[in-house]
Formats: structure tokens, C-alpha cells, sequence
């Protein structure tokens, strides 16, 4: 949606050189060379940031205290990292980046000074914060004062949790404690083959475990963008990364207290949708595409998704609906069926509360056969992390619409946006399953020993779940007890979701007067 910020960049002479060139042989992303020669990243990346001659520096001067260790005499202005604030798209946000030429970019008492002070300038102002991340961990010849400025920095995301976003964006190593950081706040990003995060390196592991592993197999991009779910967003270089958090940011608001920015919509609320009314498979085993029901509901060219490697099998990720930013949470029948398993649940509670953090209403679109059954998944801890996607439903106190579209089967039918978990609307197609299992292992449970008596055995079975589907598998059972608001036809799904998301955009949630809830664990 944006581009990457022309040549036209700041070119004062005081001024280090801009991100003006992309894609060079020796640096897949930036590669403007600074006076002694090697590239100012650090500085390029927040060019390519901020609007153009937007970002104010500060704490330039600051320099390094300590005479330990060879450091007597040596002074480091801006002690190896750029803090500073700017505009991203027009609005304010806070942002550091480490600068791995100063002393491979390690964390000392004045760098975590600098950065703990911008985390206070970021709250005080109620603005979001992105941390550019390329260090090469704590500052050893410092010692405790190296650890101590990590905690004094863990202990600001956590203060700033769901009080205005935070993004993290790994654009190198990033080992030790100071991954702990990233993992704390909303959103962390990743680079292809330059980025990485572990806690023990590849050297300790060997030492230790004795198994021989690189660093990209520890902990590169889609190692944590795929196995781990760490990433939420991985890219190939430095400036794709940077253009999909200028965007991100356009989804979310500036703090808890606002709503995120509406977007004048230029796709037709009401456009024809007739696509969707023949999506749906004659047979219920058959698979489809969720993404297509999402692209074709909400408005051209918006759907962002987060996390789209790791734990397929539920689709999450921000879009528009008449110009108004809304959080997707989907089963995907084409992955696993679109059952629940520990990994999608986690993802989409996560996601959840963080869209409910910043004001972002919820849209569901249904379409589960249940939870993952097997020794793998108990063991697994199914249950907790189930119970984690339900908290966050229950939870949320945005707006939750929710679609069911076919299957919505058992326990996985409560925790997915139901009525009984606070849903607000609940639409349903007319292909929609609302039922406690599956016909077929309702039928063998209801009717045993009927069939077993009959004298056509596959007979009596057949008729049986022919009544069991006509009466069951249908939403109109639930339509008649008010579990679900309206049976509608696929093709009506935009314009029906857009008016209920504007009726309730005005929600109030209830304040409960207690600390925090103990989600599980």
C-alpha cells in the first residue's frame, strides 16, 4: 500500500546518508555506505520509517560511562542506538534502532537509558512504539548494569501492554535476554536469512545438548514465522519489512483510548457477492478456501494477515468493512478440515485479546468439525489452550460478529464467537451445521440398537441419518432459540455484517472491579 520513500529523502550534510538504493548484491535490503565506509542501517531503516523529514532524533550526545575492560577513553556518541519520534502515515510514533557498527550493537547502561527514556516519552504521549532490533546482546564489559537495563526495559513493555501497540522488528541477532523484549510486545518481525532469535546460540547448544545446528535453523525467520509462531510477519529483506509495519500500523489506533482509523471507502458496501452463494461444497467433506469468502467480504485489497505460516488451520489477520478497520478470526477448511488444535487456538486468542486491547471489533467467519482428537493433542495441553480461545472470547468487549457457514460442531461451536460466549450478532448461512457432533457418530450413539435390531442394517442406518441431518443440521434450531439472529444467503454476508458493525460500533464494555483474570495456562 505505500511505497518505499523516494531519493528525495533528508540529504543534509550533517545528516547520515538515506535508504535511497534497495537490493544490492552484498545487503539484500539497504545500501547507501556512510563516510567510514560501512553502511549506517540504523538510520536507514528509520528513513525508510517515517514520513519523509519527519524523525526527530534525541539523546544523539549520550555516550557510554563505563572504563572497564579496555572502554577507558573510548566514548561512543549515541552509544548504539537512534531513538527518536516521527509520523507513519500522518501520525505520531516512537521508535529506536540499534546500530550494529557501534560496538556490534550491544546494550549498555546508556543505550538501555536511551531506550527506557523513549518508552517513557511513548506512553506519556500515548503513541505507538516499534523497536529495531540488531544487537549483539548484553554489553559484557558492562556487566550487571547490561542486565539491569534489560529488566528496566522488560518492565516498560510490560507497563505498556495493551496501552498503545508496540512492534517489534528483528532485523538481526537478537540472542540471550534480549528476546525477551520482542516476545513482550503486540507484534514481532522478521527477515529472511538475516534475522534470528534464540536464547542459547548455536555454540551453546553444541556445548551442552551436543547437536550441531546453525544460527537460521535455531532461530531464523521461518523457524519462528512457522514452527514457533513467535513471527507474525516474515519478510525477505529489510525494506518489505518495513513497508508491512507502515501498513500495519494503519490498523491500529494510536492507544486503548481511540478507535483505530477509519478510511474513507471507495468498494461498494453493497456490491454483488453471488460468488460466495455456490462456495460452499454439495458435500460437507469437501474443502474450501476460506481466504476467497474473506477477500470477496470485505473491502478489495485490505485483508492483512498475521501469522500465515504457523497453524494453518485457522486464518487471523486485520481488514476493512466500509472503510472501517476489523479484526478476522476463520476456521480454514482447506487445512486440517478447519478443526481446532492447540496452535490455532493459541493464535487465535492471542489475537483476539489483541484486537480487543485496541478497540479493534471482532468478525468470525465458522466453519468447525470440533477439536483435535488424539494423545498427541491432550498431551499437548488441548485443554488449556482451548480454554485460552474461549477466555479471549469471553473476555473481549468489542464488538463480536460472527458467521457461521457450515459446520459448527460441539464445544469448538461455544468457543468460536457463540451467544453463550457474548457474541453480539450471530448470522448463519443456510448451509450452517449447528449441532453437538457429526451425523454419523450422532446416529451410532442415538440409535444403536435400533439399527442393530433392524433387519437391514444399512438401511435403517440410512434413514436414520437422513432424519438425524434433516432435523439437526440446519441453523434454524438455533435461529429458533435466538443462538443465532438471522439466517441469510452467502452473497448478502457485506452489506449485513456492515450494518450490524455499525449499529454496535458504539459498545461500552463493563469494567469489572478485580485486578486481572488467571488466564490458563
Amino acid at each position: 500500500m505505500f511505497d518505499v520513500p523516494s531519493n528525495e529523502l533528508r540529504k543534509k550534510s550533517s545528516d547520515p546518508p538515506s535508504a535511497a538504493e534497495v537490493g544490492k548484491e552484498h545487503h539484500p535490503k539497504l545500501e547507501v555506505v556512510s563516510e567510514d565506509g560501512m553502511p549506517n542501517l540504523a538510520r536507514q531503516r528509520l528513513d525508510l520509517l517515517f514520513d519523509d523529514g519527519t524523525f526527530e532524533e534525541i539523546g544523539a550526545s549520550v555516550v557510554n560511562r563505563s572504563t572497564d575492560f579496555g572502554l577507558e577513553g573510548k566514548k561512543f556518541p549515541g552509544d548504539g542506538v537512534i531513538t527518536g519520534s516521527g509520523e507513519v502515515n500522518g501520525r505520531v510514533v516512537f521508535a529506536y534502532s540499534q546500530d550494529r557498527r557501534v560496538m556490534g550493537g550491544s546494550l549498555g547502561e546508556a543505550h538501555a537509558r536511551k531506550i527506557t527514556r523513549l518508552q517513557d516519552l511513548s506512553m506519556q504521549a500515548k503513541a505507538p512504539m516499534v523497536c529495531i532490533n540488531d544487537s549483539g546482546g548484553a554489553r559484557i564489559q558492562e556487566g550487571i548494569d547490561s542486565l539491569g537495563g534489560y529488566g528496566e526495559i522488560f518492565r516498560r513493555n510490560v507497563r505498556m501492554s495493551g496501552f498503545a501497540p508496540q512492534i517489534s522488528m528483528i532485523m538481526g541477532p537478537c540472542a540471550g535476554g534480549a528476546v525477551y523484549s520482542p516476545a513482550l510486545t503486540d507484534f514481532v518481525v522478521m527477515v529472511r536469512k538475516q534475522s534470528y532469535m534464540f536464547l542459547t546460540g548455536p555454540k551453546v547448544v553444541k556445548t551442552v545438548t551436543f547437536e550441531e545446528v546453525d544460527a537460521e535453523t535455531l532461530g531464523g525467520a521461518d523457524v519462528h514465522g512457522r514452527t514457533t509462531g513467535i513471527a507474525h510477519l516474515v519478510y525477505n529483506d529489510d525494506a518489505s519489512a518495513i513497508r508491512g509495519v507502515r501498513r500495519l500500523l494503519e490498523y491500529l489506533p494510536q492507544n486503548h483510548l481511540e478507535h483505530p482509523p477509519y478510511v474513507e471507502a471507495t468498494d461498494p458496501v453493497e456490491r454483488d457477492l453471488g460468488e460466495l452463494d455456490k462456495i460452499i461444497p454439495e458435500s460437507s467433506k469437501q474443502v474450501y478456501d476460506v481466504k476467497k469468502v474473506v477477500d470477496a467480504v470485505f473491502d478489495r485489497n485490505t485483508f492483512f494477515e498475521i501469522q500465515k505460516n504457523w497453524a494453518k488451520n485457522v486464518v487471523v489477520g486485520f481488514a476493512r468493512l466500509g472503510g472501517i478497520p476489523v479484526g478476522i478470526i476463520a476456521n480454514q477448511p482447506a487445512m486440517m478440515a478447519g478443526v481446532l488444535d492447540s496452535n490455532a487456538s493459541r493464535k487465535a486468542g492471542r489475537f483476539i485479546r489483541t484486537c480487543n486491547a485496541f478497540n479493534v471489533p471482532i468478525v468470525s467467519f465458522v466453519d468447525v468439525p470440533g477439536f483435535l482428537p488424539g494423545a498427541a493433542q491432550e498431551h499437548s495441553g488441548i485443554i488449556a489452550h482451548g480454554a485460552k480461545l474461549m477466555f479471549a472470547y469471553c473476555e473481549a468487549q468489542v464488538p463480536k460478529l460472527a458467521v457461521i457457514m457450515r459446520k459448527a460442531y460441539g464445544g469448538a461451536y461455544i468457543v468460536m464467537s457463540s451467544k453463550h460466549v457474548g457474541g453480539d450478532v450471530n448470522l448463519a448461512w443456510p448451509t450452517a451445521e449447528v449441532a453437538v457432533m457429526g451425523a454419523a457418530g450422532a446416529v451410532e450413539v442415538l440409535f444403536r440398537k435400533e439399527i442393530s435390531e433392524a433387519e437391514d442394517q444399512k438401511e435403517a442406518a440410512k434413514e436414520k441419518l437422513e432424519e438425524y441431518e434433516s432435523r439437526f443440521l440446519n441453523p434454524y434450531r438455533a435461529a429458533e432459540r435466538g443462538y443465532v439472529d438471522a439466517v441469510i444467503q452467502p452473497s448478502e454476508t457485506r452489506a449485513k455484517l456492515f450494518r450490524h458493525l455499525k449499529a454496535h460500533l458504539g459498545k461500552q464494555g463493563e469494567a469489572w472491579p478485580k485486578r486481572n483474570g488467571n488466564i490458563p495456562t
